[in-house]
């Protein structure tokens, strides 16, 4: 989608909506001293497409699982630049310019800017747009008996 310098919607005839942190649900999360290595959030059915859940308290900084179009990504609530609260940050899609004053908007709802300074993120793999080398960890989920189920650890690690 490509839109014109001087529009008062920012994204666009009401597309590339934000999400901000009034939508985000937080829920208490075990301790890193936890065994399991596993977590259970909540019901898939409380995680609908385009929100999020943190669980403070898991794995020091906390775990944000994202719904991304049906899909389950799990990320790190730790900004790799200057460790700020990552997942808390806007939900946006990829903007890109080929001129001034021309912005193309894609892959929507698939990016989180940290609330620190505007970096973003893929949500999906976690990867940096603007640098390749920078990654935030992410975390295996999983639907099971109708719960959303994060692994902390692979099995046969040592605790997180």
């Amino acid at each position: 989608m490509t839109r014109a310098q001087g529009s008062r919607d920012p994204t666009g005839q009401g597309r590339g909506a934000t999400s901000t942190l009034s939508s985000i649900s937080v829920v208490p999360g075990p301790s890193s001293a936890d065994d399991s290595g596993e977590l259970v959030v909540c019901e898939a059915a409380d995680l609908l497409s385009g929100g999020r859940i943190e669980i403070s308290g898991a794995v020091h900084f906390g775990v944000t699982v994202f719904n991304v179009d049906g899909e389950l990504y799990a990320l790190l609530n730790h900004c790799p630049h200057m460790g700020g609260p990552l997942c808390r940050g806007r939900i946006r899609p990829r903007v890109s310019s080929d001129a001034v004053g021309r912005w193309d908007f894609d892959r929507e709802g698939e990016v989180v800017k940290c609330p620190f300074h505007n970096w973003e993120f893929d949500i999906c793999s976690g990867q940096a747009l603007h640098d390749s080398r920078l990654r935030v960890r992410r975390y295996p989920v999983e639907i099971r008996d109708g719960k959303v189920v994060v692994k902390l650890r692979k099995d046969g690690r040592k605790k997180l």
